[in-house]
């Protein structure tokens, strides 16, 4: 199970005989190692200031990925790790919960509040070649709904004398239509 961390607000803190309780670092974003975990098996990731814990098997989906690489420890891809050991990835943490979740169960979903586009480009940053494809079918779906829909009309009477006419249209703004009635 990951949970997140946002703005350093951890749900499990660790207690100082390293039990849960208050008052110490996130467990997850601890240095210590997890409970059951083998070596090497988890991996944690800071994405622009939030804590994300996950398999490395779930990282290493796409073996053309930026996050494969980072689990083979490329030596072409020099990354940072914060003082817990997780990896700096210097990215909007909102948008990388979607492709995490990709990677772990091979579906995308998305917040209702979250715009594809984001997720779109944290697909293309992390090289996920599947997701970006998938996120590009969403949003051409999406548009294409859109651009179904009826365009509705607005009317607008105006009564006046033929003499006003010309000073009337003047002063309405663009866009506006005029019939004859």
């Amino acid at each position: 199970v990951v949970r997140m961390a946002a703005e350093n607000h951890c749900e499990f803190p660790v207690s100082p005989a390293g039990g849960l309780g208050t008052g110490g670092p996130c467990r997850r974003c601890s240095s210590a190692p997890l409970p059951g975990a083998g070596p090497g098996k988890w991996v944690r990731l800071n994405v622009g200031g939030t804590c994300f814990l996950t398999t490395r098997q779930t990282l290493c989906r796409d073996p053309k990925s930026f996050l494969f690489r980072l689990c083979q420890a490329d030596p072409d891809l020099d990354s940072d790790k914060d003082e817990t050991g997780a990896y700096l990835i210097d990215r909007d943490p909102t948008y990388f919960g979607p492709v995490l979740n990709y990677l772990r169960h091979g579906k995308l979903v998305i917040n209702k509040d979250l715009a594809e586009e984001g997720v779109l480009e944290e697909a293309e940053f992390y090289n996920i070649t599947s997701l970006i494809k998938l996120v590009k079918d969403k949003i051409r779906e999406r548009d294409s709904k859109i651009s179904q829909v009826p365009v509705k009309h607005v009317y607008r009477v105006l009564q006046c004398q033929e003499e006003e006419l010309t000073q009337m249209v003047s002063t309405m703004s663009d866009g506006w239509k005029f019939e004859q009635v």
